[in-house]
């Protein structure tokens, strides 16, 4: 008997890895994903989501991401050796809520629960993660790549079309494929960080407490009751502490704590604990061949690395599930690295800034701006692009991990969302937002058009293309006729004018957007030449 091997082994079962599956799997391409570690792995970890991978997991229909995370509670502060506190404070840069923007704060999920939320999903799929299972070495050529794995020390051969590795800072992907992890480690930034159960005499569970400073010693505590109802995720940091030595010791931990707070204590036990140091590393590129790998970028704060990783894993999805279908070229996969890369670099130096200016001042949330709810990122400068409203001219420097400004809007630009769209191309009216249009596997394009008439010729150009990886959708004025018109497009009325404000086009405008499978703006063209122009970028014979 010959069994059929999925097309894509995914190495690392991380959110990383778990994206990149889901990904996959919703592009109807089967995936088999593998872990090294024998079971999942515990700890609060990365705890931070920002608005830009709240929206990738709202396009995967991960809603429980959003329901479930907490938004961060206020930080306190307290007056040296005393529970009289200094000051409130926010770890939460602020931004203004927008009908553009649905998800416009962080919110805070353990990494454990993270995991169990998207295996959930790739259950669905009929698609789950092996346990246990390391990937020792793998071989590539033009037509495939074959992986030598190995399960309770017994050695199988895999053979695969593509490999995603997605295996953290020790990758055996990475390091096979010879690529560089460019950067530095700094030593002099070191934090013990887990999770603990313990009750205490005078701490809340409304706020984020910090005790001590950065440059001697200090303790920052979060109740959480993902770990338990007495949970709270720990960091133990300062130059004073051999942070080395208490990483080993869960009594040393318990005295450390002790000494920090003035109250009465009473300490259960350690779940989990890890000494972190700060990274600053990025991979010098994103794929060789028919290899991959993604959240390749260790990062020294503010909750971006696996933020990043996500994103990478969601923007490469789309891409190697068109070309593993046949319909684009293979060059499609080098955009991958080409898009991503700069963001990387661009986080890495504004998140090294931000370190900078924390130990400086000994506060941790010195430097926090909006640029970390990555609503900015963009790949304007990417080849796949196309933007007839910019001039060659126009464009500016490459600025990939910039601040979102609603009043610019290019191709390459993350697409905005509007609320309360009328449909009215059915039997009946129903209301809808634009993000609840957009999936990661086909494009969308968006005609905004006075009429359906002025529309019509637009949409004939889509007859050319595959109606499984590209729609459409007309978005008319909110002056427009609300009566169900007999369409086989979707119509929708703007009723309230958010998609023409969020898009910037004004009401007798004619303009076209094509919404990548990622959320991102593929193109802002006049009409049919440019369409079929972006098409012939993405898919073969366009």
């Amino acid at each position: 008997m010959t069994s059929v091997h999925p097309p894509v082994l995914v190495v690392g079962a991380g959110p990383v890895g778990l994206v990149a599956a889901l990904t996959l799997l919703q592009n109807g391409i089967p995936v088999r994903i593998i872990d090294e570690d024998h079971h999942p792995r515990i700890g609060q970890r990365g705890v931070g989501t920002w608005p830009r991978s709240l929206e990738v997991y709202n396009f995967l229909d991960v809603s429980e991401v959003n329901s479930l995370g907490k938004s961060p509670p206020p930080l306190r502060s307290y007056k040296p050796g005393t529970l009289e506190p200094l000051k409130d404070s926010s770890m939460d840069p602020h931004m203004e809520p927008s009908p553009a923007i649905p998800f416009h704060g962080l919110k805070l999920m353990g990494q454990q629960l993270l995991d169990v939320i998207l295996r959930r999903h790739l259950e669905k799929f009929s698609c789950s993660v092996e346990m246990g299972t390391k990937l020792c070495s793998f071989e590539q050529c033009d037509e495939g790549v074959t992986a030598i794995l190995a399960k309770n020390g017994i050695s199988e051969t895999f053979d695969t079309k593509w490999i995603i590795g997605a295996d953290g800072a020790k990758s055996v992907v990475r390091k096979q494929l010879g690529l560089t992890f460019l950067g530095e480690t700094r030593d002099d930034i070191r934090i013990v960080t887990g999770d603990i159960r313990l009750t205490s005499v005078g701490l809340d569970k409304v706020h984020w407490h910090r005790f001590g400073n950065f440059n001697e010693r200090g303790l920052s505590l979060r109740a959480t009751d993902e770990i338990a109802e007495d949970g709270w995720q720990f960091f133990l940091y300062g130059r004073e502490l051999d942070l080395t030595k208490i990483a080993e010791s869960e009594e040393l931990v318990f005295e450390t704590i002790a000494l920090l707070i003035p109250t009465e204590i009473t300490f259960e036990k350690v779940v989990w604990m890890s000494d972190f140091r700060a990274n600053i590393r990025m991979v010098n590129k994103f794929s060789e061949g028919r290899v991959f790998v993604a959240g390749d970028a260790a990062h020294p704060m503010g909750g971006q690395g696996l933020n990043s990783g996500v994103q990478d894993a969601f923007n490469l999805g789309w891409k190697l599930a068109l070309v593993q279908k046949g319909l684009a070229n293979k060059s499609l996969l080098e955009t991958y690295s080409a898009e991503r890369l700069p963001v990387i670099s661009e986080m890495l130096e504004v998140t090294t800034s931000m370190l900078d200016k924390a130990t400086a001042s000994g506060d941790w949330s010195a430097g926090r701006s909006p640029v970390l709810c990555m609503l900015g990122i963009n790949c304007r400068f990417s080849t796949i692009v196309l933007d007839e409203f910019v001039s060659s001219v126009e464009r500016k420097p490459i600025n990939a991990y910039g601040v979102l400004d609603e009043g610019h809007l290019e191709a390459g630009d993350r697409a905005p969302d509007a609320p309360n769209m009328l449909q009215v191309g059915g039997a009946e009216l129903n209301t809808t937002t634009l993000f609840g249009l957009y999936r990661p596997w086909y494009h969308t394009m968006l005609v905004f058009a006075p009429s359906l008439a002025d529309a019509t010729s637009i949409l004939g150009a889509l007859e050319a293309y595959d109606k499984s990886v590209v729609r459409s959708a007309v978005v008319l004025p909110s002056s427009a006729s609300v009566t169900p018109v007999p369409s086989p497009d979707l119509v929708l009325v703007d009723r309230e004018g958010y998609a023409y404000s969020a898009y910037l086009v004004e009401a007798g405008q004619t303009k076209v957007f094509v919404i990548r499978p990622d959320g991102v703006i593929g193109a802002i063209v006049h009409g049919t030449e440019g369409v079929k122009k972006y098409f012939s970028k993405i898919f073969l014979d366009a």
